[in-house]
């Protein structure tokens, strides 16, 4: 029922994004692509078609996932696939047949650009997004 693409972007929530990214630019030759505010704390990395986001654990996003990462919790926030187009309906109904429940589709940023995507969890509490194809320009 549903065709992953593939990975469109994972999310590494940080005490010290600046570590991070000059790591992924100076180490892995990934560049900066997107800064949304420090208040958001939200910066996006060009990893070929994928990106790696970067998100202060102090800041409205990163807030979200919970304490601050250390050797006994989680640094990855959630991790996003790129699916083929489905009815949204049809694929909620497809999710439900399995007892997974997903949120709303919205209209985020990924990979290719802007489009719709939902999150829901995996047996083990991990995040996952699901993104649409981009929206067309």
């Amino acid at each position: 029922m549903i065709q992953v693409r593939a990975i469109d972007h994972v999310v590494l929530r940080t005490e010290n994004p600046e570590a991070l990214i000059t790591f992924y630019e100076t180490v892995l030759s990934c560049k900066v692509e997107r800064r949304l505010s420090d208040e958001f704390g939200l910066v996006q990395l060009r990893a070929g078609a994928s990106l790696i986001d970067i998100v202060a654990v102090d800041s409205q996003l990163g807030r979200m996932g919970g304490g601050k990462p250390d050797p006994n919790a989680r640094n990855l926030d959630h991790f996003c696939l790129q699916i083929e187009s489905i009815d949204e309906a049809e694929l909620r109904a497809w999710l439900n047949t399995h007892g997974v429940e997903a949120g709303s589709l919205e209209r985020r940023y990924g990979a290719e650009g802007f489009g719709p995507s939902m999150y829901l969890q995996d047996p083990d509490g991990n995040t996952v997004e699901l993104k649409f194809p981009p929206d067309a320009e």
